[in-house]
């Protein structure tokens, strides 16, 4: 059984880490076993979760610091989350000289992108205005828009479908890709909805939200399935 380590989500006003299920029954539903991590900053701490773990989900959650991609924040730019920026920069550079797989989601595309080289949409709506919907209201399992996926991608490899349907909740996304990254996948206004790093055993991250849809969707389900497999 592979041990996925997890990144927690922050409640500032709560003072405490939290998860959505999703990321770990998602996970568990394909033999995995997801442990969710603490907030570390040290590399000692590193090392230890390095030889605990077989690879690492980016989970969701506040915006990425503009600073990471050398912007400045605009006022439309929601809260920020130094302490994640911190842990996933030590996890992503550590993860990739160990050519440990990983999984991002959501802000997890969004940071890998940004640490790697890219930058972000600070917020979509004004920024990159069409009429998909990326921030759908519930229920979260239930298709948003479509995405067109590249032929020649791992993602096609996988799934055998040149479009999907999929889910969306965010504010925010790829800009300018990382020149590490190649597009898999893209919204209909263009927007890049999963990428891939292909001097990487496995590292994927998408836009849309597997965890919320994992149950009803079998392509979320593969995902899961493949980047375990991997790991």
């Amino acid at each position: 059984m592979k041990t996925i380590g997890v990144i927690p989500l922050i409640d500032y006003g709560r003072k405490s880490y939290w998860m959505i299920p999703g990321y770990l029954t998602g996970l568990q539903t394909v033999g995995a076993l997801p442990i969710m991590l603490p907030v570390i900053e040290s590399k000692r701490e590193l090392q230890a979760i390095m030889e605990m773990c077989d690879g690492f989900l980016f989970t969701g959650g506040q915006d990425v610091a503009p600073a990471l991609y050398h912007s400045e924040k605009s006022p439309l730019c929601g809260e920020c989350s130094p302490e994640r920026d911190k842990m996933e920069m030590l996890i992503l550079d550590e993860a990739m000289k160990r050519d440990k797989p990983i999984l991002g989601i959501c802000r997890g595309i969004q940071f890998i992108n940004a640490a790697l080289g890219g930058t972000l949409w600070q917020d979509i709506p004004t920024e990159l205005p069409s009429d998909v919907k990326h921030c759908q209201k519930p229920p979260y399992d239930i298709p948003s828009h479509d995405v067109k996926i590249e032929p020649d991608s791992p993602l096609y490899s996988l799934l055998k479908r040149k479009n999907i349907s999929v889910n969306s909740y965010h504010h925010q996304g790829v800009q300018e890709l990382s020149p590490q990254l190649i597009s898999m996948a893209s919204a209909p206004d263009g927007l890049i909805e999963a990428v891939y790093a292909p001097d990487q055993k496995f590292l994927w991250a998408v836009q849309w939200h597997p965890e919320l849809a994992y149950q009803t969707d079998d392509n979320s389900r593969l995902i899961f399935e493949e980047f375990v497999r991997n790991c």
